[in-house]
């Protein structure tokens, strides 16, 4: 899928925050409903102008994202010693 039909950046919108064309709906506000335990039917049903494709897009752009990124586990201040 190719991501960049749903989602773009623009300083003006939300500090530039990657967004779903269109919409004031950032990928970081949407990926935190799935991760509280919304469902796709809830997040369609509570925003209309959002499409399945959408969100789809929406994983899309993420998990480029993360191939591009390098993740290190920081150790907690507890276990640091």
């Amino acid at each position: 899928m190719d991501w960049r039909q749903y989602i773009h950046s623009d300083p003006k919108i939300l500090l530039g925050k990657p967004t779903v064309k269109g919409t004031r709906l950032s990928v970081e506000f949407l990926l935190g409903l799935f991760a509280t335990g919304w469902t796709e039917q809830q997040v369609l049903e509570n925003y209309p102008t959002l499409t399945s494709e959408a969100l789809r897009a929406v994983f899309a752009f993420t998990a480029e994202c993360m191939r591009e990124e390098s993740l290190y586990t920081l150790p907690l201040l507890s276990e640091a010693g």
